[in-house]
Formats: structure tokens, C-alpha cells, sequence
């Protein structure tokens, strides 16, 4: 694959790398990044509530590692798990839209 290397913005590197919006490559990479970003997410709350893995992992009865893997990666989490680390563990809110 040739790369042009006169793209100005990530969307133009995206487009030609991965292809188009609605490309089966290109979804792929929008949903991992969507993963990536729950994780990051879900870090950042836990870190401005001063909490540890370890201590918000025993506050929904899992254990750290559980709670350090779903921060590198969001998409093994499943929405039970979503709702009792975000509204048990971290005392928030969690809003999910849906686009048809």
C-alpha cells in the first residue's frame, strides 16, 4: 500500500489508510478506538475519585487485575459490569447513544 505523505489531517490518513467511513476496515478501527476510549474513560473517573484498581475493584467485588484490563481495553466489559464500576464504584452517571 502506498501512502500519499502530503495528508494534512488524521481524517485524510484515515480515509486512505483504512479506507472510508463505512468500509469494513475502516468501522473496525472506529469500534477498537471506541474500546480503547471507554477504557480511557473509565481511568480517568477512577483516578479523579482518588481510587486505586485495587480499591474500586473491592468496592464491586472484582479483583485488580479485572478493573486493569478493562481500563486497557474496554471492549471486555459487558454493560453490567459498565453500570457497577460507573454508578456503584465511581458514584456516577453512565448516557449511551445509539445512532441508527
Amino acid at each position: 500500500m502506498k501512502i500519499n505523505h502530503k495528508v494534512n489531517q488524521w481524517t485524510d490518513l484515515k480515509d486512505e489508510v483504512y479506507g472510508k467511513k463505512g468500509t469494513a476496515r475502516r468501522d473496525d478501527l472506529e469500534r477498537e478506538f471506541n474500546t480503547f476510549k471507554i477504557g480511557l474513560m473509565l481511568k480517568k473517573a477512577r483516578e479523579s475519585k482518588n481510587l486505586t484498581q485495587a480499591e474500586l475493584g473491592q468496592i464491586i467485588e472484582k479483583n485488580r487485575s479485572y478493573i486493569a484490563r478493562v481500563e486497557n481495553d474496554g471492549g471486555n466489559i459487558t454493560l453490567k459490569t459498565l453500570f457497577e464500576i460507573v454508578e456503584v464504584g465511581l458514584g456516577g452517571k453512565v448516557n449511551i447513544s445509539i445512532k441508527v
